[in-house]
């Protein structure tokens, strides 16, 4: 058996997708996204946070669409409560990554509470989209050590260098976490229910800005996902 036999044979076998194709794609989800810190440094600063505050949310936090929210809303005038809560319910959705990843990765139990740091939308989405088991491992850990510490490090360079950009609303660079969140989201509303919990909940979300509170129109959009369902299954009973 030749050397090109034996290696064909290896990628059938893993999928017909060989380890550094799932590394270079990992690592343009990793970088492309990680550098999108530097924008939640630079608007966390310019809202009132500390640097340090900024980097402790990174690190510890590490969603970005819940970190743009939080500081949103505190911006906005909403209650650390009240911000917290809509940053809280953006979040939730990464435990419904964690169930599914947790049986398609099959991590040790040792390994498993580290991981979880790294149950993302990107990290989600590269590791769901490959072959096998042993392709979803790897995309999962490079996804999420390459985007960890870019995210962290450019929050860290964005939060120090807001002073010298100056007025961060001019720049536009808080709409940088939502543009990200929705490009990646796009690809994923596949079906018509999809869609129509996500148009309900963009009509309810921005809707209701000018009539509550900071960070509670994120809460109420939540009830989107409820109110198509519960409208489908009316539909299909009549149906019936």
């Amino acid at each position: 058996m030749t050397e090109e036999t034996a290696l064909a044979e290896i990628r059938a076998d893993d999928g017909g997708k060989p380890d550094a194709a799932v590394v270079r794609d990992a690592l343009g989800v990793g970088v492309a996204v990680g550098l999108s810190g530097f924008a939640f440094g630079v608007t966390s600063a310019g809202n009132g946070l500390t640097p340090a505050q900024a980097c402790v949310l990174s690190l510890l936090v590490f969603t970005g669409a819940s970190q743009f929210a939080l500081v949103g809303a505190l911006a906005a005038g909403g209650g650390p409560v009240t911000a917290a809560a809509g940053a809280l319910f953006l979040g939730v959705r990464n435990a419904f990554y964690g169930l599914r990843l947790s049986q398609l990765l099959a991590l040790p139990r040792a390994v498993r509470p580290f991981a979880a740091q790294w149950v993302i939308d990107e990290t989600a989405a590269v590791a769901l989209a490959q072959p096998t088991r042993r392709t979803a491992r790897i995309g999962f850990a490079v996804t999420g050590l390459s985007l960890y510490v870019l995210w962290n490090l450019t929050t860290l360079l964005g939060a120090l260098g807001a002073e010298a950009i100056g007025d961060t609303d001019a720049w536009g660079l808080d709409a940088a976490g939502p543009a990200v969140f929705l490009a990646l989201l796009a690809p994923m509303l596949r079906t018509a229910t999809e869609r129509a919990v996500a148009v309900l909940a963009v009509v309810l979300g921005l809707g209701l800005l000018p009539v509550l509170p900071a960070g509670v129109p994120v809460l109420v959009a939540a009830l989107a996902a409820p109110a198509v369902l519960w409208a489908r299954g009316r539909r299909e009973v009549g149906d019936r």
